[in-house]
């Protein structure tokens, strides 16, 4: 009965109590407030106190509504997922996947991508290969390697990956990869938001391995509060031949396309990202004394060289 009342209620109803949820996680939750903010101001320098506190709140109304849709995801049919989500360009992606050397997809952390993943699967009739970090509770980790695999989809764990990426894309397979994070030892420098930071070269790197096209993807919800997967042109990948210049060039441009997507709906990016923090340590200060504060405790139990605890 339970599961049947949550795929059953109402998108009107969905946004109300998602927006009402968001807007308690909101006045409560003030650490991730802070970020948020933080990394808005940090973004949008020319934006007023009053806009900053709009939009963030704004972001937190929309995550609440993501965790209601998750929810309703989770019991969803193909059918269901259909009725859900509409798609623009889709003509964009079945002419690069006739080319027959895989399509790498870049997204990012935008609209409600998890529900994009599963509704791209059920639409095209075709599995979906993404790459995701492995979250750090193993229970918690199941639950959503679960969700994300109920259609078909492939998942690959980011360590290590590669040549499964290769292989995939060489299977004539879509293979999708988040751009909006990334950690400074694995991944390049470029520009986000005119500030200094770091972007996985994995897309620019297999694209010109693979010579596959790449097909930016990015989901928004339109002023009605739909769902929508809007599919762009390919990337035009840059090839001089000289590999280590190539990789920053096209991971800038894939960067790039991110940015311009996120910049159209700033309300619905996940901006609790500390995308900024491998060149702006201070930006997210609380974050580095608490951390400062466990390894002085750790150290005092003698366990040395333990791992970091914050991670992106």
């Amino acid at each position: 009965i339970l599961k049947n009342y949550i795929v059953r209620l109402p998108k009107r109803q969905v946004l109300f109590m998602g927006k009402r949820f968001g807007s308690i996680l909101y006045s409560f939750d003030v650490p991730h407030r802070r970020i948020v903010r933080r990394n808005l101001q940090f973004s949008y320098p020319e934006w007023s106190r009053n806009q900053i506190q709009g939009v963030s709140k704004r972001i937190f109304q929309h995550f609440g509504i993501i965790i209601l849709e998750i929810l309703q995801m989770a019991c969803s049919t193909r059918e269901d997922m259909l009725n859900k989500v509409q798609i623009e360009g889709e003509g964009i992606l079945v002419d690069a996947l006739a080319k027959q050397k895989g399509v790498i997809v870049i997204s990012a952390h935008l609209g409600n991508w998890e529900m994009a993943l599963q509704y791209s699967t059920c639409y095209l009739q075709k599995p979906l290969t993404g790459v995701a970090k492995k979250l750090r509770n193993p229970m918690l980790n199941r639950l959503v390697h679960k969700l994300r695999t109920r259609f078909g989809n492939r998942i690959i764990y980011k360590k290590g990956a590669l040549p499964e990426m290769t292989q995939t894309l060489r299977q004539g397979q879509i293979l999708g990869i988040l751009m909006d994070i990334s950690k400074r030892f694995d991944g390049v420098e470029v520009a986000f938001f005119g500030r200094r930071a770091t972007a996985t070269p994995a897309a620019a790197l297999l694209a010109i391995r693979c010579k596959s096209p790449v097909v930016p993807i990015f989901c928004h919800r339109n002023p009605r509060g739909e769902l929508v997967i809007k599919v762009e042109h390919p990337i035009e990948i840059k090839r001089t031949g000289n590999l280590r210049s190539d990789l920053q060039t096209n991971t800038q441009l894939i960067t790039d396309s991110v940015e311009r997507a996120i910049r159209k709906n700033p309300d619905q990016w996940n901006w609790v990202l500390k995308r900024w923090k491998e060149f702006y340590p201070d930006l997210y200060s609380e974050s580095k004394k608490r951390r400062r504060r466990i390894q002085k405790k750790e150290k005092k139990r003698g366990r040395k060289n333990s791992r970091p605890y914050f991670r992106n």
